[in-house]
C-alpha cells in the first residue's frame, strides 16, 4: 500500500497521512508499514527529541506518554506531543524501534518556535472562518459527504475500520482536493511544510530508497508534491532559535483533549483506546465494561441488562444506516438500559471509561532535571505515587510518615507544583493534627517542575530558593505573611525563615497602611499557631506580631472613621478577623487592649454607625459588655435624635452573629421595642429591609426563640420594682403590630400571637 508515492533519484516517499490520535489511523499506518518495508521512517514530531526515540521500546514505557520540549531559560515556553497506543505516530515509531530502522521526526524545530515573546514576528496570524478547511478539514469533508459531524463521520469511516486498504490514497486525494485552490498559507504552517519537505530531501540524500512518512492528513498534499528546494530554503534561512530541552513525561486520556504540540485533540480517548485493545469484540466487550462499572459504583447491573444494551446498540446503528455500531449508539443504549433512563451515570461512564483515567509510566533512566528525580525520590519513600485520579490523602501529622508527606506538600506548594490542595478536614476535630489533602497528579505539572528547578536541585533547596527569592521581591506585608504561613509547615531550614521575618520586620515598620496591618496580623497568628504544631521556634514571629498589635491599636480609630456604607462593611470584617485573631493568641493582655480599643469605637459619633455596632458585639463576645451597659448604649443608638438609617445600621453591627449572645438582653429589646414604635411610617418601610438583612443570618430555631422572646416581651423587672405600671395593651394595636413583627423576624403569625 502507498499513499502519494512520488520518486525522485529512485528513491521513493510513501505519504501516510493520518488523524493524531486515531487506531484506524494507527491500524492503517502499522499495516502500511508492514506491506512497504521502509528503510527509513519519518514522524511529524519535534527533531530535538531524536535522542529520546530509543527509549520508545523501553520495558517500563507505558502510554499514554508525552514528549516534553521546553525553552530552557523559560521553562514556561513549553509544549507537549503526547502518544497514546493507538497514536498512528506511536506506532510508527515502535515498527522502527523495534526493527532498528532510522527514524526522525521532521516538524519545525522548537528551537525556532519556542522563542521569547520579544523576539516572535509581531504579524498577528489570520484568523480563519469558522467553516475553513483548514482550520477543521474533517469537517468539511463531513459536510461534502452529507454529515454534520467531522468527528463521528470520521470514526465511523476510518477509526472503525478493519480492512485498510486504499484508505491513505483516497486521504491523500480528499486532502488534496480540500487544499486545491486554498489561499497563502499563515507563515508558521508554511514554514513547519517546508521544514519537512527539506527532511525528505535530507533521507533521500542520505541515500534512504523507501521512505516513509507519517504526517498530518492535512500537510500530506504539501509533503507528497515535490517543491523547488530554493523556496524552501529561502523561508527557512534565518530563522531565531531559542535554547530548548526534551524528555519523556507521564500522560493522561483526559488530556489527550489538549491541543499542544501536534495534539489534535480526542474526545473520547478510552473509548479509542479500547477500539485499539479489543478490535474483535468492542460493542459487547465495552457494555460488559459498563456494567462493571455501574457495579462497583453500588448500581444494579445485571447480565441480561449487559446483552439487552448490545442488541440495542446494534438496532440502533441499522436504524441509522451505519455498518457498526459506534459510542453514540453504545451510549444511547446504555442510557435506556443499563441507566433506566437516568443521565445520571452517564457522567461517570463518560469519565471512567469514554475519556478514562489512566497515567502513563516512562523510564526511571529518561533525561531529567535534578528536582524531578529528587521528588521521584520522595514519591517512592513516602509511598505517595502519581495518580491521574481525584483522591483524598488523611494526614496525621502526630504520625512520622504522614508528617513527612505533609511537609513534601506543602513545599511542592511554595514551588507552585499543585500536586495535592490543602482542603478543610472530613474529620469532626478542633485538633490541629489532622490535614486533608486532595491529590491529582496532572501532566502540565511536569512544566513545573523543569520552572523550579531554577531555584534548586531538590524539594527542599527548591522551597528555600524560591521562598528566598520572593520575600526579596515582595512589597506588600500580605505576600510576607503568605510566605511564612507556607514555609512554617513545610519546615524550612531556619535560614529561610529568618530571612522572611527580616523582610516582614523592614516592611512592616515602613508601612503606613493600617488596613495592610489588620490583614497582616491574623496571618502572623495562624504562623504562631503553626509553629507550636510543628515545634518552630515562635520568639521573632512573636515579636514582630507585637509590634504590629501596637500599631494597629494606635491607628484603629483614624481607620474607622469617614466611612461610606460599603467601607464599614469591610471595616467589620477587619474587626471580626482581628478579633478571632487575638483570641487564637489567648494572651490576656493583648484582650484586654484590643478591648479598650474596641470601646473608644464604642463612644466615638465619628464611627459608622455599623462598625460602632460591631465593636459592641465584639466587646460582649469577650465578655466586657454589661446588660445596664448595652441597654444604655441601645437607647442613646436608637434614641429618636438619631437617623433612622443610621440607628438601623447600628443596630445592624450589634445583632450580625450568634442569637444566643443578644437573646436574654432585656435592655436592647426594650430599647428596640422604643425605637420600631417611634418610627414613622415612612422610615419604617425605609428600614424594613436593612432590619430583615440583619435578622437573616439567624437561624430558623434562633428566630423562633427571638418570636417566643418578643411575645413574652414586658418592661424590665427594675422598672416594676420601682413601682411603673404596666401599661395596658390595646388589643387593637397589637393586632396592627404583629403582622410588622412576623414580617421582621421571618417567622409565622400564628408563633406569636
Amino acid at each position: 500500500m502507498s499513499g502519494g508515492a512520488s520518486t525522485a533519484s529512485d528513491a521513493t516517499v510513501h505519504v501516510l497521512g493520518v488523524r493524531h490520535h486515531g487506531p484506524g489511523s494507527a491500524r492503517g499506518v502499522r499495516a502500511a508499514l508492514e506491506q512497504l518495508q521502509p528503510d527509513v521512517v519519518l514522524i511529524e514530531g519535534p527533531p530535538e527529541a531524536d535522542g529520546l526515540l530509543a527509549l520508545a521500546a523501553h520495558a517500563e514505557m507505558k502510554p499514554p506518554v508525552a514528549l516534553l520540549v521546553y525553552a530552557v531559560e523559560a521553562p514556561a515556553r513549553a509544549v507537549f506531543y503526547p502518544f497514546a497506543v493507538f497514536s498512528p505516530e506511536w506506532q510508527a515509531l515502535q515498527y522502527a524501534v523495534a526493527r532498528a530502522l532510522p527514524v526522525r521526526f521532521i516538524d519545525l524545530p522548537q528551537t525556532h518556535q519556542l522563542l521569547p515573546p520579544e523576539e516572535l514576528d509581531p504579524a498577528p496570524e489570520p484568523t480563519e472562518p469558522e467553516d475553513s478547511p483548514r482550520r477543521d478539514p474533517l469537517g468539511a469533508l463531513a459536510r461534502a459527504a452529507g454529515h454534520t459531524d467531522g468527528e463521528r463521520w470520521w470514526e465511523h469511516l476510518i477509526e472503525q475500520r478493519q480492512d485498510v486498504t486504499g484508505v491513505f490514497e483516497a486521504v491523500l486525494e480528499a486532502m488534496s482536493a480540500l487544499r486545491e485552490n486554498e489561499s497563502a498559507l499563515p507563515a508558521r504552517e508554511a514554514l513547519r511544510e517546508a521544514y519537512m519537505r527539506r527532511c525528505i530531501r535530507q533521507a533521500k540524500k542520505d541515500g534512504h530508497q523507501r521512505i516513509a512518512v507519517v504526517c498530518g492528513a492535512w500537510h500530506g498534499p504539501a509533503l507528497a508534491t515535490p517543491r523547488p528546494a530554493r523556496e524552501d530554503d529561502a523561508l527557512l534561512k534565518g530563522l531565531p532559535k531559542a535554547k530548548v530541552a526534551a524528555t519523556w513525561v507521564p500522560w493522561t486520556y483526559d488530556r489527550l483533549g489538549w491541543r499542544s504540540g501536534y495534539g489534535a485533540g480526542v474526545d473520547s480517548p478510552g473509548w479509542y483506546a479500547h477500539l485499539w485493545l479489543t478490535p474483535e469484540r468492542p460493542v459487547s466487550t465495552w457494555a460488559a465494561r459498563i456494567a462493571h462499572l455501574l457495579r462497583d459504583a453500588g448500581m444494579d447491573a445485571s447480565s441480561a441488562s449487559v446483552i439487552e444494551t448490545v442488541r440495542l446498540a446494534e438496532a440502533l446503528a441499522a436504524l441509522r444506516e451505519r455498518h457498526v455500531v459506534g459510542l453514540d449508539e453504545l451510549r444511547d443504549a446504555a442510557l435506556s438500559v443499563l441507566c433506566e433512563g437516568d443521565p445520571t451515570p452517564l457522567r461517570l461512564i463518560h469519565d471512567k471509561l469514554e475519556v478514562g483515567t489512566g497515567l502513563g509510566e516512562v523510564p526511571a533512566d529518561v533525561p531529567s532535571v535534578p528536582l524531578a528525580r529528587d521528588l521521584a525520590a520522595w514519591q517512592k519513600t513516602l509511598r505517595l505515587p502519581p495518580s491521574a485520579e481525584s483522591k483524598l490523602l488523611e494526614l496525621d501529622l502526630r504520625k512520622a510518615l504522614d508528617r513527612d508527606r505533609s511537609r513534601l506538600l506543602h513545599r511542592l506548594t511554595l514551588l507552585d507544583i499543585p500536586w495535592g490542595v490543602l482542603e478543610e478536614s472530613q474529620k469532626k476535630t478542633t485538633g490541629t493534627f489532622p490535614e486533608t489533602w486532595r491529590m491529582q497528579w496532572q501532566p502540565v505539572l511536569a512544566v513545573n517542575v523543569v520552572e523550579a528547578s531554577l531555584f534548586g536541585n531538590t524539594v527542599e533547596l527548591a522551597a528555600v530558593g524560591r521562598v528566598v527569592a520572593r520575600a526579596g521581591e515582595a512589597t506588600e506585608l500580605g505576600t510576607l505573611t503568605d510566605l511564612l504561613l507556607g514555609s512554617l509547615p513545610a519546615e524550612l531550614p531556619p535560614t529561610a525563615i529568618d530571612t522572611v521575618l527580616q523582610h516582614l520586620q523592614a516592611l512592616s515598620s515602613r508601612s503606613t497602611d493600617i488596613l495592610a496591618l489588620i490583614d497582616a496580623y491574623p496571618q502572623l497568628a495562624k504562623s504562631l499557631r503553626q509553629g507550636t504544631v510543628r515545634e518552630t521556634p515562635t520568639g521573632p514571629i512573636l515579636a514582630i506580631a507585637h509590634g504590629l498589635f501596637e500599631r494597629i491599636i494606635i491607628g484603629l480609630p483614624g481607620a474607622c472613621v469617614s466611612l461610606d456604607d460599603e467601607a464599614a462593611l469591610q471595616r467589620r470584617q477587619h474587626l471580626r478577623t482581628m478579633q478571632e485573631a487575638v483570641r487564637l493568641l489567648a494572651d490576656k493582655e493583648r484582650e484586654a487592649e484590643w478591648a479598650q480599643a474596641l470601646e473608644g469605637l464604642v463612644h466615638r459619633d465619628a464611627v459608622h454607625g455599623l462598625v460602632r455596632g460591631a465593636a459592641v458585639r465584639l466587646r460582649l463576645e469577650l465578655g466586657r459588655g454589661q446588660d445596664a451597659e448595652l441597654a444604655t448604649l441601645a437607647q442613646r443608638a436608637l434614641s429618636p435624635s438619631v437617623a433612622p438609617k443610621d440607628a438601623a445600621a447600628w443596630l445592624e453591627g450589634l445583632i450580625s452573629g450568634d442569637a444566643l449572645l443578644l437573646l436574654h438582653q432585656t435592655g436592647l429589646w426594650e430599647a428596640l421595642d422604643g425605637w420600631l414604635q417611634g418610627l414613622a411610617r415612612e422610615s419604617f418601610v425605609e428600614q424594613l429591609p436593612l432590619m430583615r438583612r440583619a435578622f437573616s443570618g439567624f437561624k430558623a430555631a434562633e428566630r423562633r426563640d427571638m418570636a417566643d422572646r418578643v411575645r413574652d416581651f414586658s418592661p424590665s423587672s427594675t422598672a416594676r420594682r420601682e413601682g411603673t405600671p404596666r401599661e395596658t395593651l390595646d388589643p387593637k394595636r397589637v393586632a396592627q403590630v404583629l403582622p410588622v413583627l412576623s414580617s421582621l423576624l421571618g417567622v409565622r403569625l400564628d408563633e406569636i400571637s
